[in-house]
């Protein structure tokens, strides 16, 4: 790494594959680092699929993958990215948490995509950290793992951790990592490469189903909740929400504090917020409209409401502000690297040549020092 954080030269990034992984996000992973050494004609990432003997192993979806090699083999990686999906605590063995708590002895960054995180947590390389996973593993993950700020956001860039939930929300993370990396011109190119409309950000949330939440125990609250999200545009006062259910308005807090820790004046405001950004991103209404159709009396307050919530105005938000950190592009590069002699050799280079015939290819300069 240089003086300033950024790499000096080709990152090295080991996926750790778990039994069941799930292949979407293993593939929304590695695929930004691929088209990130296309566009700018380098190879600024190279990659190996790691198990714990080097067998092939199955994805959630039923196909045999091939890992690259066992994590018996020494490699020198300058990030590990644990790989989870279904059933975790059952495929986290002994021999993965040996092996991360080896790496974290000489390596700091580490991360995980959908499930992974349960690996790390095993390994105790997550507690005090904000820590993103699948949704439908969080309560169990908090309850094994007290120590964890677990957080319901697509993906965590806590310091030197980087975990994600599943789906396609590693592409989210990876593209803001290679946004704090090399720039944001250059993330945001693969993501034109991939035809995304949106970047999702730090601040995005995964949309947790109430009833995953809460089961089958609070129907009066999972009423009320339903009643805010088909009453945005005009909310409802909270006293009249408790009269739908035949609560007092105290009853309607300690059931909100209890169940979702916040007020029920704060859950409503969120699900107004949350609408208003998904207007901003999706569709070409004004400020004004967006504020009105989502209950704010004055476009001020709902200026103001906003920047409280993601950390910048409504107009910054629109403008793609929020997607990658502002750091000009640079970092020097080193010439192309061939694997060492007792390495297996990293399928960035073969990618990368492949992709020479391209019209991309190179169309990103990475300014070097």
């Amino acid at each position: 790494m240089t003086v300033s954080g950024r790499p000096e030269g080709p990152q090295t990034v080991g996926f750790l594959l778990l039994e069941h992984f799930t292949l979407i996000s293993l593939a929304s992973a590695i695929e930004p680092l691929r088209m990130a050494n296309q566009l700018s004609g380098q190879e600024l990432y190279r990659w190996f699929t790691l198990s714990l003997d080097g067998a092939p192993l199955q994805a959630s979806d039923g196909l045999t993958v091939t890992p690259d090699s066992s994590i018996t083999v020494p490699l020198s990686l300058d990030m590990v990215v644990v790989c989870g999906g279904v059933a975790p605590t059952r495929h986290v063995h002994q021999g993965h948490v040996s092996w991360l708590k080896a790496q974290a002895r000489h390596l700091k960054r580490f991360g995980s995509v959908c499930t992974g995180a349960w690996a790390l947590a095993r390994a105790g390389l997550l507690e005090g950290y904000e820590v993103s996973t699948h949704w439908e593993c969080q309560a169990a993950l908090q309850e094994a793992y007290p120590g964890i700020g677990l957080t319901s956001k697509l993906f965590a860039m806590d310091r030197d951790r980087f975990t994600c939930s599943g789906g396609t929300a590693p592409l989210d993370m990876m593209l803001t990592l290679i946004g704090r990396d090399h720039g944001r011109e250059l993330a945001a190119g693969i993501s034109d490469m991939f035809v995304c409309d949106r970047v999702r950000g730090e601040q995005d949330q995964q949309r947790v189903p109430l009833k995953h939440m809460l089961g089958t125990t609070q129907p009066r609250l999972q009423e009320i909740v339903a009643l805010m999200e088909n009453n945005l545009e005009e909310p409802i006062d909270l006293d009249e929400l408790a009269r739908y259910v035949s609560l007092s308005r105290r009853q309607l807090e300690r059931l909100f504090q209890r169940n979702l820790h916040c007020s029920p004046s704060r859950y409503y405001m969120r699900l107004r917020l949350n609408r208003a950004r998904q207007l901003l991103k999706q569709t070409s209404m004004s400020i004004i409209d967006i504020a009105a159709a989502c209950g704010f009396v004055s476009t001020p307050h709902f200026s103001k409401c906003y920047r409280e919530c993601f950390g910048l105005p409504p107009r910054d938000e629109r403008l793609g502000w929020s997607a990658f950190s502002p750091v000009v592009a640079g970092c020097a590069v080193s010439p192309l690297l061939a694997a060492a002699p007792d390495e297996p050799v990293s399928r960035a280079l073969s990618a990368l040549e492949e992709a020479r015939g391209e019209p991309t290819y190179g169309s990103f300069k990475v300014l070097t020092k």
